[in-house]
């Protein structure tokens, strides 16, 4: 393997007259009595300050409520302008690389080969960054931006009367696939190539420990094993941690919802943290029994459950409707994609700040967790394969499963508004939680089919904790990726109860702010790595 020293040239302030494989020593563990494996700094701040979140939140939510709604009153209203341009530009930059003379440039040196065939790697890309979103927002937001936030100022086909205004039908259905396949398709998936190129150009060619600081060596130099690079891994980890609990608060919200639409089960926050509990216990037994015995078995139910219960929905449901909403959609993105994707363009105030912004700085957020996934899954790639396939591929996948439940959901509103309970959880009383099984409620066997829905949710929620405390305890132990496993499931019980404790303390706005709250300082981090990739890939031989 070769040395920092041998890989990056040429480096600021004489740096390559140095070993930067010594420095690296700085950032080495410690095994003790007690079997642990950490980075002092990282570890000791990281898991004090969010034990501190936790007990203040606690002792004091109604104070911490108010503190989380403005912070996402600011990051959503002041400084959506600024999350669109950044992640616009990932998406300006990723592209160039897939043209650039760097796309022929393997991950891990020329004479590195791919560890996964084609459908192994396009699997793994789909799960690594889908989290609980493909069900609590695959009804919800199809319906929600067609009848009430439409991306683009288009007219919704509910006058105020309450009667359907039929030529707007057809614009109001595209646009609200469009703007919900915008929030989910390539402008996310390019946050995570930054990230995981970054880890795996530095990683794989450079010889650097497998940690958000060592994309940051040509600019730091030996100051990346010091102060300069424990900030950026804390960052990663508040950054992670936060992205997680929004993704297991959600969980807990459509879990709670789905048990109170089979079995009348009350809706409640303490519900919801009896929910996140169980799961919980459920991701330590999880993280204990190992990556193979553990996640990856839940991860392949998962899988099974997901596609099975995609087909359900395609087939059982309006087929011709829910296909020609996921083609009508994507024509519609495809054409709009400037004006949807452009901060000072025709787009709906409230779509692009309640809606946009919040999304934008979610991926950030979970861009530490999912990109270090996917480069440790893609060594053995070109530049220009790994760039083109991380767009493309999950987004495709992404596509059909929203456009097949937001096309069915809006057909089955039509046909029946009146009595539709997608229109009366969307629309006349929002209650996000419950669209979905709004949605199931006009099909067949829909007390079978919710109750898969809440196991899928729940299984998600567990697979997402389990691989987030990996990627967390990474980036503590300073780059190991075999630290001890009580090291796990302490990051597997921090994460559950910064999720109960943002429910606790405001709800949904709460766990909006976390996001917010890390995604900005983060999204900063990222756009250096952007000039850290070119530096480094520069430096290789092509």
């Amino acid at each position: 393997m070769s040395t920092p020293g041998d890989s990056l040239d040429p480096l600021p302030d004489g740096a390559m007259d140095t070993d930067y494989t010594v420095g690296q020593d700085n950032i080495e563990g410690q095994v003790g009595p007690f079997d642990y494996d950490i980075h002092d700094p990282v570890f000791l701040v990281s898991s004090l300050t969010a034990v501190a979140f936790i007990l203040l939140t606690l002792i004091f939510p109604t104070t911490a409520g108010e503190v989380f709604k403005a912070i996402v009153g600011f990051a959503t209203s002041t400084l959506d302008w600024y999350f669109m341009i950044v992640v616009d530009f990932f998406i300006l930059f990723s592209v160039a690389l897939i043209f650039s003379p760097y796309g022929r440039i393997r991950l891990g040196g020329k004479a590195a080969r791919p560890e996964y065939n084609y459908l192994s790697w396009f699997s793994m890309l789909f799960a690594a960054g889908i989290g609980i979103g493909l069900l609590f927002f695959g009804v919800l937001e199809p319906v929600y931006h067609m009848a009430v936030s439409s991306p683009l100022d288009t007219l919704s086909p509910f006058a105020a009367d309450g009667t359907i205004n039929e030529d707007a039908i057809e614009r109001a259905r595209a646009m609200g696939l469009a703007g919900t396949y915008l929030h989910w398709g390539i402008h996310g998936w390019a946050v995570y190539v930054v990230m995981a190129l970054a880890l795996g150009i530095f990683t794989y060619n450079k010889g650097l420990p497998f940690s958000i600081r060592s994309a940051f060596f040509p600019i730091l130099g030996d100051r990346v094993w010091g102060w300069w690079g424990h900030v950026i891994d804390i960052l990663a980890v508040f950054s992670t941690l936060f992205g997680l609990a929004t993704s297991l608060g959600l969980g807990a919200q459509q879990a709670n919802a789905g048990l109170n639409f089979i079995f009348g089960l009350e809706i409640s926050t303490t519900t919801q943290v009896i929910v996140i509990i169980l799961v919980t216990a459920a991701a330590l037994i999880s993280v204990w029994r190992g990556l193979d015995g553990g996640v990856k078995v839940l991860s392949e139910i998962n899988m099974v459950m997901a596609l099975l219960f995609f087909l359900f929905v395609l087939l059982v449901g309006p087929t011709l409707a829910a296909l020609d909403g996921f083609w009508t959609g994507l024509v519609t993105y495809v054409r709009e994609f400037i004006p949807l994707s452009t901060p000072f363009g025709r787009t709906d105030d409230s779509y692009r700040q309640g809606w946009t912004a919040f999304y934008w700085a979610w991926w950030v957020s979970w861009a530490p967790f999912v990109g270090m996934f996917i480069a440790r899954v893609s060594r053995g790639r070109t530049v220009r394969e790994f760039v083109t396939c991380v767009l493309l591929i999950p987004s495709m996948t992404i596509f059909i499963w929203m456009g097949v439940f937001g096309g069915t959901a809006i057909d089955q509103l039509f046909a029946n508004p009146d009595a539709s309970l997608v229109k009366e959880y969307v629309i006349d009383n929002y209650s996000p939680e419950l669209s979905l099984f709004g949605m199931l409620n006009e099909l067949p066997f829909t007390a079978v089919t919710s109750t898969i829905a809440i196991i899928l949710a729940l299984i998600f929620f567990v697979t997402s904790s389990d691989s987030g405390s990996l990627v967390v305890d990474t980036i503590t132990a300073g780059g190991k990726t075999d630290a001890p496993r009580p090291q796990r499931l302490f990051w597997v019980m921090i994460e559950g109860l910064i999720a109960i404790v943002l429910l606790i303390g405001g709800g949904l706005s709460a766990l909006q702010a976390g996001v917010t709250a890390t995604g900005i300082p983060f999204s900063i981090v990222m756009l250096v790595m952007c000039y850290t990739i070119v530096r480094a890939l520069h430096s290789e031989p092509r």
